[in-house]
């Protein structure tokens, strides 16, 4: 995987984060660069995690499954793509507080980086990716969206939010055929 491939793949895991990072901004009267960072840390952390967790628990059956790792790492880049598609669509409102508090910032890091840890199984199947620096960055690219998010969101509030959760999910399907056609036709 390229430096090329891992920016999208982060902007498109990033995209949950951001979308509850813009809702937090709307809820948030006053915005301070410790709430931004306080909301950038949890969200960030949590998708540096969780690939980390995907990666371990995927690496653990590679060679078992080496055959069938350019299929799985599309079908799971695929479902959640399109679930981030079906969730740009959806007409119901997720309701985010302004709320900083330990429980629901740790919900909301766990709600938004789940996507994450499905992205560290297929790590494990890919053999040119660096899992440190890769989840690494991850988490630095969610934590930037997230803190912005927050800023972006108590200015212009969730007009923004299906838009971003529509072009993560397109992201992440085309990351995935990408992975599918380089597996299949260019080895």
């Amino acid at each position: 995987m390229n430096l090329l491939s891992l920016f999208l793949l982060a902007v498109g895991l990033s995209m949950d984060a951001f979308a509850v990072s813009v809702c937090k901004g709307l809820a948030t009267p006053k915005i301070t660069l410790k709430k931004a960072c306080i909301v950038g840390l949890w969200f960030g952390g949590f998708q540096a995690l969780m690939p980390t967790l995907g990666y371990l628990v995927g690496y653990r059956f590679q060679d078992k499954i080496t055959a069938l790792d350019h299929w799985i790492a599309f079908i799971l880049l695929f479902i959640i793509g399109i679930n981030m598609i079906r969730e740009a669509f959806s007409k119901e409102e997720e309701s985010v507080g302004a709320s900083l508090a330990f429980k629901e910032m740790l919900l909301l890091a766990l709600a938004t980086s789940i996507d994450a840890l499905a992205v560290g199984v297929t790590f494990a199947f890919l053999p040119d990716v660096p899992i440190l620096p890769a989840v690494i960055f991850i988490g630095m690219i969610t934590f930037l969206f997230s803190a912005a998010g927050m800023k972006i969101g108590n200015i212009f509030g969730t007009r923004y939010k299906s838009k971003a959760e529509l072009v993560g999910g397109i992201i992440l399907l085309f990351i995935g055929l990408h992975i599918l056609i380089e597996h299949l036709f260019l080895q």
